[in-house]
């Protein structure tokens, strides 16, 4: 589904030219710079949503209206911002007596509510939480869990523009994994998948790729996620982290066909361990970790021989498991200790969902999708606003893996 300009919360051919006059990191706020025309659309858009809780019925739509009141076009106003003088559209009703709570009559300096209730929400509250929180805050003025979901769901159209963001034509890792969540569908309580994608860009910095609502984790799922990358700039992945899921390699390889696969040892060890007696443990782990903390690829595979001998006959499950992922399994071991370390587990993209776990606890269902998506979103732009640096020794890896890759990785150094 396409998304016009006119459905995003802020005039995206505007912040495009503001855009263009930024030569500093100051001119991002200045006067007519991009943080203003994207502050003053946002907060447009969430009076307008506060109008619609007010009037009960969306613009437009008379068989919801169960009012004589109406809306009456909009005034302008002068309000004082943390990004500086701002011009808004307050949007007016025929009865005048609509009061905007994110902007009140006669206040010229913008308060911190709207602020209040996206970073609640992003640390995982409810919104009754939210409701009984600012009720508090604001000495019983009463702010309804209704008009505080409509606010958030403002959200979703920034959602849809971030989840449409053009990509960069290259990466050099991606990590892929999905994490569960109860969500109510139709009236029954089912368990859903949510995809990420985590990569690693030329510069070393991180950022979720994407995010996407699916059944049960399925390679059929992740063949359409892999599509829409694709579809949205990505042309080459040197490496993919996966876990062990069934046909993800294959689906991976129908759309980046050149990607090296790379399948998560931990998942592998996890899922061993399982079939082996539990006081076995310990004596298993020890004897398995001589295959993959192996320094080459040829010790790995000998170790690998006498596990078999020892461990072969009591579970030749497991044995065989790692011998029939071998390839994707041993894939780390044809690089240098430093890149082996970022890419023989996901638990990079494992540690972005303990993040997501953390401020969704208080919710052990979640009503839709939609709510599931938009805590997701916050969460994830929360945690990004720390992912501002490299990695340690990125200039020593993308140099190996440009060696590696040759002629698929063209550093720019102008």
């Amino acid at each position: 589904m396409t998304t016009s300009n006119d459905d995003l919360p802020f005039d995206l051919e505007a912040v495009k030219a503001a855009f263009k006059n930024v030569k500093h990191w100051g001119d991002l706020s200045k006067e007519g710079g991009p943080l203003q025309v994207m502050f003053k659309t946002t907060l447009e858009t969430m009076m307008k949503a506060e109008l619609e809780d007010h009037l009960g019925y969306p613009p437009g739509d008379v068989r919801a209206k169960k009012t004589t009141n109406c809306r009456n076009g909009s005034s302008k106003k002068t309000v004082q911002s943390d990004h500086g003088e701002v011009v808004v559209e307050v949007p007016r009703d025929r009865d005048a007596s609509f009061d905007p709570v994110v902007l009140p009559k006669y206040e010229t300096r913008l308060g911190k509510l709207e602020e209040q209730i996206i970073s609640l929400y992003a640390k995982g509250l409810t919104t009754r939480d939210i409701s009984e929180h600012l009720k508090g805050m604001y000495l019983g003025v009463e702010i309804s869990p209704t008009l505080i979901s409509n606010v958030t769901d403002k959200i979703l159209e920034q959602v849809t523009q971030w989840q449409a963001r053009p990509l960069a034509g290259i990466y050099p890792i991606i990590f892929f994994d999905a994490i569960h969540f109860k969500v109510r569908d139709e009236g029954k309580i089912v368990s859903k998948a949510a995809y990420t994608c985590l990569g690693i860009g030329v510069d070393g910095i991180k950022d979720i790729l994407g995010i996407y609502i699916g059944e049960s984790e399925s390679a059929t799922f992740w063949l359409s996620v892999l599509t829409d990358l694709k579809s949205r700039g990505v042309q080459d992945i040197l490496i993919s982290c996966i876990d062990g899921l069934k046909g993800f390699p294959d689906a991976i390889k129908t759309i980046f066909p050149k990607t090296e696969i790379q399948s998560c040892i931990v998942h592998q060890i996890r899922n061993s361990i399982r079939y082996v007696g539990s006081k076995y443990h310990k004596e298993f782990i020890r004897d398995l970790k001589t295959v993959y903390q192996a320094t080459t690829l040829e010790s790995a595979s000998m170790n690998l021989d006498k596990l078999d001998e020892k461990w072969g006959p009591k579970y030749p499950l497991v044995i065989s498991s790692w011998r029939r992922n071998w390839d994707r399994l041993t894939a780390y071991f044809k690089y240098t200790p430093a890149i082996r370390k970022i890419i023989y587990t996901t638990n990079i993209v494992e540690g972005y969902h303990r993040q997501i776990r953390k401020v969704s606890n208080n919710r052990s269902v979640f009503p839709n999708d939609k709510a599931l998506m938009k805590l997701m979103y916050l969460a994830t732009i929360d945690a990004q606003k720390k992912w501002t640096m490299p990695k340690r020794d990125w200039a020593e890896t993308i140099g190996q893996l440009a060696i590696h890759f040759e002629g698929r990785l063209i550093l720019d150094l102008n």
